[in-house]
């Protein structure tokens, strides 16, 4: 009983400190003629609502891609669309066709808010506690803790109920088919990511780990026998998940090719604006898009990308583990963000969400990431005047996880689960002993410098020259640190000894 009162002041915590977020600007906030993601999620609403499904991805009078075209999977248009038809009983005005557009109200804002809010209320936050209980040799009292820090993070609040999103349906769906796959119940957990996938194309990024676990399971138990069966059965429910959401698209080829046009716009460049990977960092240096051609950078991200995958993948496909596959699901997003092509920097929370789910069994290189993750959103919630929702959430969840977990006292070989790395390398350096120390240290010169990178790109104006300093230091400083971390998580699949001792997948 005590436990589900702590879970219920929790999650309350949490609601309050996402309407407390929403009460601040968003993404274009009376920044006409194109606005921002707010306008965007209000113009699909309106395009949904007023045009027959046949013309929702396509270029017509009454729908012009150039202003926030719909570029979405079919889920997110049928989200709009419920949005709109509820928007329309309350004021006809906030989605007439054409007049709407640019549409700025307190009432309009507060709808808008609400249907993130009561998104993230049905779908992710249930998907969170229900992962957090079902952790195992886990106490009570750190499971109410996981859920805190996980609810708490400041990342996705400040995207979704600040600059405005709806990331929480998506990586709702991937949790609630994270948490399926726990418990054994591989079809709906399939189902579940299915969904998440035709919700956003991102989820892309989590697909491969999902696909190794699986076939590695299948693997497991005998692709003449129980394997080839399960095999069979995922198959048949991935088609008809998939089928299922396209079918109102699916009575025509050229009507499908347009949807998958719309979802992958190659012709839009290797990334946009000043993203924390290795493209936007790499360009400060040699300026990628004019040496290189599209279809070249295209080829190379590819290249890149696949090969950073390739280790995590082999592992989990050979050694299938629930904990390999939480492992996996961070180490391979964290690689599509870094190298792949066409990166949006809130695609970090792609990354952000699946290290949540392992903050109880590395929380100070979870917590040490949460917030350079969040960091390296700066300069997005800069332009959205969200400074001081961003000054307030991440030191409350950095003081969260101190009191949770006390993670500076988390940092030896072993609870980093670098144990067996350490050992592969006793006799060749020297300076494990005082690898605590040095972690700690590092962490805190961290903490320092993303604090005083903060300060200067809210209070200094950059010099005229150099406009975009403090964006692209911000982004250069957090990609290195993401390539630290994609080499520790890494180290962690690679080196993991946990795996072996489990008890042989049935």
């Amino acid at each position: 009983m005590e436990k589900w009162s702590l879970m219920t002041i929790t999650v309350l915590l949490a609601l309050t400190v996402r309407w407390a977020v929403s009460l601040g600007s968003y993404s274009g906030a009376g920044k006409p003629p194109m606005y921002g993601d707010y306008e965007a999620q209000r113009h699909w609403q309106e395009i949904t609502y007023n045009l027959p499904i046949r013309q929702w991805y396509f270029n017509t009078s009454d729908n012009n891609l150039l202003y926030w075209g719909l570029d979405y999977p079919p889920l997110t248009a049928y989200h709009s669309f419920v949005c709109a038809y509820i928007a329309k009983l309350i004021n006809p005005d906030w989605v007439a066709l054409h007049t709407s557009r640019g549409y700025e109200s307190q009432p309009h804002k507060l709808f808008m808010r609400t249907t993130v809010f009561v998104a993230d209320l049905l779908v992710y936050i249930p998907a969170v506690i229900l992962y957090c209980f079902s952790l195992k040799e886990t106490s009570a009292k750190k499971k109410v803790s996981s859920a805190l820090c996980i609810l708490l993070y400041p990342g996705l609040i400040l995207i979704d109920h600040g600059h405005f999103q709806y990331n929480s349906v998506s990586l709702g769906l991937a949790l609630w088919a994270v948490l399926c796959l726990s418990h054994d119940w591989d079809l709906l957990g399939s189902v579940a990511f299915c969904l998440a996938l035709n919700y956003k194309q991102m989820e892309l990024y989590h697909s491969l780990p999902f696909f190794c676990y699986l076939l590695g399971k299948c693997f497991k138990k005998g692709l003449k026998g129980k394997g080839l069966v399960l095999l069979a059965k995922l198959a048949g429910t991935v088609l008809v998940s998939f089928a299922a959401c396209w079918l109102p698209f699916g009575t025509d080829v050229e009507q499908i090719m347009q949807v998958l046009r719309r979802l992958f716009p190659i012709d839009r460049g290797l990334f946009e604006d000043k993203v924390a990977n290795i493209w936007c960092s790499l360009s400060v240096l040699i300026k990628i898009k004019n040496v290189i051609s599209p279809r070249t950078q295209l080829k190379l991200s590819f290249a890149v990308t696949f090969l950073s995958l390739l280790p995590a993948c082999i592992k989990l496909t050979v050694q299938p583990s629930l904990r390999g596959f939480k492992f996996a699901l961070v180490s391979c997003a964290l690689s599509f963000f870094l190298f792949s092509f066409q990166v949006h920097e809130k695609s970090i929370l792609l990354v952000s969400v699946p290290v949540c789910l392992i903050i109880n069994e590395i929380p100070f290189m979870a917590t040490w990431f949460l917030l350079v993750s969040t960091f390296s959103l700066l300069p997005l919630l800069l332009k959205d005047e969200l400074l001081l929702p961003y000054a307030v959430t991440t030191p409350a969840f950095l003081a969260a996880c101190l009191a949770s977990f006390s993670i500076l006292e988390k940092t030896s070989a072993e609870d980093l689960q670098l144990k067996a790395f350490s050992l592969s390398l006793k006799g060749y350096v020297s300076w494990f002993k005082s690898f605590p120390r040095i972690v700690r240290s590092l962490f805190l010169l961290s903490l320092s410098l993303m604090a005083v990178l903060s300060v200067l790109s809210a209070a200094v104006p950059p010099p005229q020259h150099l406009p975009d300093l403090f964006p692209v230091a911000v982004a250069v400083v957090s990609c290195l640190h993401f390539l630290l971390f994609l080499v520790y998580f890494n180290v962690v699949i690679l080196w993991d000894s946990k795996n072996r001792g489990q008890k042989k997948i049935s």
